[in-house]
C-alpha cells in the first residue's frame, strides 16, 4: 500500500523535574530515552532540573527555541505535591493546549492503577514543539509511552503541516 506522504523522524528532549534525581539516578528519563531509541528516533538532550518553575520555564524554553525537539517530554512533578509545579511551568511557557495526549494518558493508566487519576499532567504546544508531562517513576512513564507513541509520528507530520 503506497502511502502520501512519509512521516517525519521525531526528534525529542528529556526533562526530569526533582530536586532528588540526578541523571545517573534517573530511570524514567533513561527509560524514556531508551523507548525512543528503540524506535530509530532522536533524544537530542537529557536534563536534570529542580522542581522549580523558572528551572523547568528555562529549560523547556531552551528545549523549544534552541533545539527545536519536536517533542519535549517532561518526568516528574506532575502529582498533587506542593513541589509539583510541572503543569504549572508548561502553562506559563506554553500557549496551545493538545489535551488528547494527556488525556489518552491518564486514560490508558487509569487501567492499571486508580492513582492515575491523580495525575495533574498536561500536553501543550509552542512553536511546533509538543511538551509532553509524564509522571517520574520508570513504571509509569512507560505505561504512559506505550499510550502515546504510536500516534508521534503522525503527530510530528501534523504539526509541520501535514495531511490527515
Amino acid at each position: 500500500m503506497s502511502s502520501e506522504y512519509t512521516e517525519p523522524t521525531p526528534t525529542f528532549a528529556i526533562i526530569t523535574c526533582s530536586d532528588t534525581r540526578t541523571l545517573e539516578t534517573d530511570t524514567a528519563g533513561a527509560a524514556l530515552k531508551e523507548l525512543i531509541a528503540e524506535r530509530g528516533w532522536v533524544c537530542l538532550e537529557h536534563v536534570v532540573v529542580e522542581d522549580e518553575r523558572p528551572f523547568i520555564s528555562g529549560a523547556l524554553l531552551h528545549a523549544i527555541e534552541d533545539l527545536h525537539a519536536d517533542f519535549v517530554l517532561t518526568c516528574g512533578g506532575s502529582g498533587l505535591s506542593p513541589r509539583d509545579v510541572t503543569p504549572e511551568a508548561t502553562i506559563d511557557v506554553c500557549k496551545r493546549n493538545v489535551p488528547g495526549i494527556a488525556e489518552a494518558m491518564r486514560a490508558h493508566s487509569m487501567r492499571i492503577t486508580p492513582r492515575a487519576m491523580l495525575s495533574r499532567g498536561v500536553c501543550m504546544e509552542r512553536e511546533g514543539s509538543v511538551v509532553i508531562n509524564f509522571p517520574g517513576s520508570e513504571k509509569a512513564a512507560r505505561e504512559n509511552w506505550e499510550a502515546i507513541a504510536d500516534v508521534l509520528p503522525h503527530a510530528a507530520l501534523m504539526k509541520q503541516g501535514g495531511g490527515h
